[in-house]
Order: structure tokens, then sequence, then C-alpha cells
């Protein structure tokens, strides 16, 4: 099968065939690298998020990204599994802060086991991670990754002390998205430019396209867990209003609200007393003031970003893929 048939399948499907052989050699890496001879927990506890569906979309870029650049080594595997080792570690440590007890459809490992393995096996990834870039022999690589680590920590710490908090701004929840999400984005992507040696100006667009890539995708979860389509995430409608998340479309909401809607975000957001009904209330109030139009725009704006930033790109299969893939983030919100 040539890279651009089969274009029914969705651009992730599609990606990880025209990757298979790569794919193959950063899963074998990260069974590799997960074992531990000394604490057989480890690889028990990696492997349940590991092996629980995730659809690998930022090693898939990684690879996507030096193979488009022309990259012909297998560093790229390395950064692969970089990349999956730093988003698993953040899953697990997210689970613990968010007291969660299902990832994927299947129950966190917070909850299988408890919450000081979880926090343990996230620190070992995290050193794995770390040992991973060093071997590809690139100053620039490590500099790059590192620093979307500790931008990722950054975006929970500043979730934490955004969270209740009715003052929170738009751009501090876009700070939030580009530590939590948009950082390994974009990092995975501009690393795949770096070891294949590419030029500043296709680095640059691979990491523009991945920060806005990943802004699109946080924005269309805002969105689905509002707008009645969250069971297909294996979520419930409102799970985000229920954990006192300040979304953008209830941000935008606490704007425009007047003197009576404010004391119903003040007593359901800010000091957590919600009661039945209040789920309702809230949609009403986000339907009245249109936010959940102006998120979806501002969604699509972020995906026809990540589109734009791949024309400076080698015309390829894979370069289509991963335009088609900023269409596929937001379908589901269109």
């Amino acid at each position: 099968m040539s890279l651009d048939e089969d274009s029914s399948a969705k651009p992730h499907e599609r990606l990880a065939r025209a990757l298979a052989n790569d794919l193959a050699a950063v899963d074998s890496l990260i069974r590799e690298r997960m074992a531990s001879d000394n604490a057989p927990r480890i690889p028990e506890v990696t492997a349940h998020l590991v092996d629980a569906g995730g659809k690998r979309v930022r090693p898939m870029l990684t690879l996507a990204a030096a193979r488009l650049c022309g990259y012909d080594g297998d560093n790229h595997h390395k950064l692969a599994a970089t990349v999956e080792f730093i988003h698993t570690a953040t899953l697990l440590h997210d689970d613990v802060v968010d007291e969660s007890r299902q990832r994927r459809g299947k129950p966190t490992a917070n909850l299988l086991w408890d919450n000081k393995t979880s926090v343990l096996v996230g620190d070992y990834l995290f050193a794995r991670s770390f040992k991973l870039m060093v071997e590809t022999g690139s100053l620039r690589v490590l500099d790059i990754l590192s620093d979307a680590a500790a931008t990722i920590a950054e975006g929970e710490v500043l979730q934490l002390t955004a969270a209740t908090n009715l003052a929170t701004t738009e751009e501090v929840y876009l700070s939030v998205v580009r530590g939590k999400t948009a950082a390994l984005f974009a990092a995975a992507c501009e690393v795949g430019g770096v070891i294949s040696g590419a030029d500043d100006v296709q680095v640059k667009a691979l990491r523009a396209y991945g920060d806005a890539l990943g802004i699109a995708f946080q924005m269309a979860d805002d969105l689905l867990d509002l707008d009645g389509a969250a069971a297909a995430m294996g979520k419930n409608v409102g799970d985000d209003f229920r954990e006192q998340k300040l979304t953008l479309p209830i941000i935008r909401a606490i704007a425009a609200a007047d003197h009576e809607e404010r004391a119903f975000w003040t007593r359901t957001i800010g000091k957590g007393q919600q009661n039945e009904g209040d789920l309702d209330t809230a949609l009403a109030l986000i339907g009245k003031h249109g936010t959940l139009e102006t998120t979806r725009a501002d969604a699509l704006a972020w995906s026809e970003s990540a589109k734009s930033a791949l024309k400076v790109l080698p015309d390829h299969p894979l370069r289509d893929m991963m335009r088609d893939l900023a269409d596929y983030v937001v379908k589901r919100i269109n």
C-alpha cells in the first residue's frame, strides 16, 4: 500500500501504516527501556498504560517529521520513545493530582496500585527519557525536550493555581494549554526536524505546527465535554464543570456574566458547591453567551494555523497526513 492510499482511514491510522516499521522499532525500544531487574512493578505499571490503546500520536509526529525532512538514521526511534516516556510519565502524575479513576477506558495505575507507585514509576520514566535523549548525541535535542518537560510541569502548577479562580483570563488558559498539551506536541515535531539536519525555517515550521495542533486538540476536548459528545472520549458530559475546571467556554461565560450569573459561577466553580440541575444551568448560560461557538471558531483557527505552518516543508505524503491530522482533531466539533 502506498503512503497516500486508503484515504478513508483516519489520519493517525494512515500515519501508523506509513510508519509501521519505525513504530515497531520504537515499541521494541520502549519495552526494552521500561524494564527493571530490581523493581518488576515498574514494567507492570508502565505496560498497563502503554498497552492501554493510546494512538501514539506524539511519537508518530517525531517519526513523521524526521522522515519528512529526509532522515535515514535510527536516532529518531530513540526520540520517539523519549516523547512517549515523557507523555506516559505525565499521565501517571496527572492521574494522581486529579485523583482520576479511569484512563482510556481502563482503571488508572493509581487505582490499581497506589499513588506512591504511580509517582515513582513516572519519575523512573522521566529518568529513562533523559538517558535516551543523551544517546542521540545532540545537545540541541536535549535542550528542546528537557525544556518541554519543565514547561509541562509549569503548566500543571499554573493550572492548580488558576483552578477555581474566577479571575482566570484567556491568556492564563492559553498558557496552561501550551504547557500541559501543546509543549510536547511542539517538541515532538521539532526534534524530528533537528535530528534530520533540517534548516531553521523547517524546524521552526515543525514546532509551530505542533504548537498549534496541540492547542486545537485541547480546545476541541474542552468543547466535547460541554457539547454532548463526551461519551466518545470515555467521559460524562460536564466532567470539567463538576471538577471545577476553568476551560475556555466557561471562562468566557464568566466574563460575560451579569451579577446573578456570576453568583452562580462563584458558588459552583469558585466554591465547588454544586447541586442537582447546576450542570443544566451552566450549559444554558454557556449557550446564552455563545461561548461554545466562539471557542469552536478559535479551535478551527488554530487548526488552520497548524496546516499553514506545513507549507514550507517538503511536498510529501507524510506532510499531507500531518495536514489531515490537523483537520481531524477539530472534525469532532464541526
